[in-house]
């Protein structure tokens, strides 16, 4: 095929093979030969979860909550208190979850573990829903 007819190809190898610079990614001189150029692996940064949980996420709830303003230092502070809340709920969980024998949390251990640390939440289990609304015998 004529030169002139190479539009939008890559142009032909020169050289031996080598990476510009007389070095292959690995890091040793010569040619590439049998040694593939291999790319360190990057590891995930770990961070802390409740990061995930974003400034403007937390301005959403104290909008709903009915906050105007919040000061710069309140993020943390929420974000530790969300934090503290949650190990509470996951610690009661698993006080159910050793006793029923098993290894995956459930919605009734949720709703059973809300309960017992005095914030109940309505809409999910229909016994807590049925017990709480029995009229009171006068």
């Amino acid at each position: 095929m004529p030169p002139s007819r190479s539009i939008g190809r890559a142009p032909p190898p020169t050289g031996r093979g080598r990476i510009s610079g007389g070095k292959s990614l690995s890091g040793k001189t010569g040619g590439l030969g049998n040694e593939v150029a291999r790319m360190k692996r990057q590891r995930k940064i770990h961070r802390d979860s409740v990061h995930g949980i974003t400034k403007g996420d937390l301005r959403r709830l104290a909008r709903r909550g009915g906050v105007k303003r919040l000061s710069g230092a309140i993020y943390n502070e929420v974000r530790g208190a969300m934090t503290d809340h949650l190990k509470k709920i996951l610690h009661s969980c698993t006080i159910y979850l050793d006793h029923a024998n098993r290894k995956t949390i459930t919605v009734t251990d949720v709703i059973h573990s809300l309960k017992r640390l005095g914030n109940p939440i309505y809409g999910f289990d229909k016994d807590l829903e049925q017990k709480a609304r029995k009229p009171a015998r006068v």
